[in-house]
């Protein structure tokens, strides 16, 4: 099972030089990815419930410039926000400054406030996701115009650079909409499960919907040092042995995220 990170850009007071450091930490430690959540205009201060303090993909931008392995991907970007076609020309130009190291992935959103604040549409918001996707999937793989999709078309263009390999898909949430839409077009699928047999149902469930698809089964947990490391590497242990490929951990408040990333590393290290 992969050990993943997910950076702590909740923190408008944190200096951008946290990232950096944790960045190149989780690299030193194992860590197979590092995460960086998204939010574009919330309703409340960022903080516990809203992510995103800098903007991801440009964050991702600099920071596989100064680490040489460690992937990088959102978690999770709310698509319905963004224009499908900027958007897909800017991970495709990550993914080959990269060398291949970026993973998109996104969520359909859940706060009203912050979809009618940048004029999205909430009502059909899993629908433009999926119509997303649907043309993302077209452009990095050098399909050619027109495209004539259920929302977005286009009659004549010419789409660069397009990736020289795949582009890692990862879908992200715990309903049936999220599995049907990890089964169709994800490579991968994160859920944040209560326990590992939830875990494990989900992931047999996404199982039978991918069919010949092969979809990573994959999760997020956090933990800001309040409990024993000890029963987070039990609990990682668990979720491994219910088929969980990859684990993302937030560890809470940066001040302390470098110091937690190296226990929990630790601690899966004597298992």
């Amino acid at each position: 099972m992969e050990l993943q990170v997910v950076l702590p850009n909740e923190f408008p007071t944190m200096p951008v030089r946290t990232l950096v450091d944790l960045a190149r930490a989780a690299e030193d430690l194992g860590y197979t990815t590092a995460w960086l959540p998204d939010h574009v205009l919330p309703p409340g201060e960022y903080g516990a419930t809203f992510g995103g303090v800098h903007e991801p993909l440009v964050t991702i931008g600099h920071l596989t410039a100064v680490t040489e392995h460690l992937r990088f991907g959102t978690s999770v970007l709310v698509a319905p926000l963004r224009d499908p076609f900027v958007l897909a020309k800017q991970v495709a130009t990550l993914h080959q400054l990269s060398g291949g190291r970026v993973i998109l992935g996104v969520g359909v959103g859940w706060n009203v406030p912050e979809f009618d604040a940048v004029g999205a549409d909430y009502a059909h918001r899993g629908a433009v996701t999926d119509d997303m996707l649907a043309l993302l999937r077209h452009l990095f793989s050098a399909g050619a115009a027109p495209y004539d999709g259920r929302r977005f078309s286009y009659e004549q263009g010419v789409f660069a650079p397009v990736p020289d390999g795949p582009v890692p898909i990862m879908v992200g949430g715990n309903s049936d909409a999220a599995l049907r839409r990890a089964a169709r077009y994800g490579d991968v699928w994160q859920g944040l499960p209560a326990d590992p047999g939830t875990f494990a149902e989900r992931a047999r469930m996404l199982a039978g919907l991918a069919g010949d698809r092969a979809v990573l089964p994959a999760l997020r947990i956090g933990w800001d040092g309040s409990a024993p490391v000890e029963r987070v590497a039990d609990a990682a242990v668990a979720y491994r042995e219910a088929g969980a490929a990859q684990l993302a951990v937030h560890f809470g408040g940066h001040e302390g995220t470098a110091a937690r990333m190296t226990a929990l590393a630790d601690a899966l290290a004597r298992r």
